[in-house]
This record gives C-alpha cells, sequence and structure tokens, in this order.
C-alpha cells in the first residue's frame, strides 16, 4: 500500500473500522470503502481504545 495524503474534492466518502481476526493476529482496519485501496490497519493489541481518543 503507497502513503497518498492528497485530498479528494468534492467527493463523499465512506469510512467504517472494524477488527480482522482472520490470519495471525487481530487487526484493527479502517478503510473507505467508497475508494479503491483507501485503508490501513495496525495490530488490535496497539491500537488506541476510544476511551485514549476522548
Amino acid at each position: 500500500m503507497a502513503p497518498d495524503a492528497t485530498a479528494v474534492g468534492g467527493q463523499g466518502s465512506d469510512v467504517m473500522a472494524s477488527v480482522d481476526d482472520g490470519t495471525g493476529a487481530p487487526e484493527f482496519v479502517i478503510a473507505d470503502v467508497s475508494r479503491d485501496d483507501a485503508w490501513v490497519s495496525i495490530q488490535l493489541r496497539d491500537a488506541s481504545g476510544l476511551d485514549d481518543w476522548r
């Protein structure tokens, strides 16, 4: 996955988060499902909890 910080003007997005426990250690995934290849993930044990974001 190549980093791309370019803003896309005038387009809506549909961002979702989930926990993927498919293979190996569970991962926290954030994805813009309205665009191809627009996602990031981190191992769940390293992700910040909701209270840490407040």
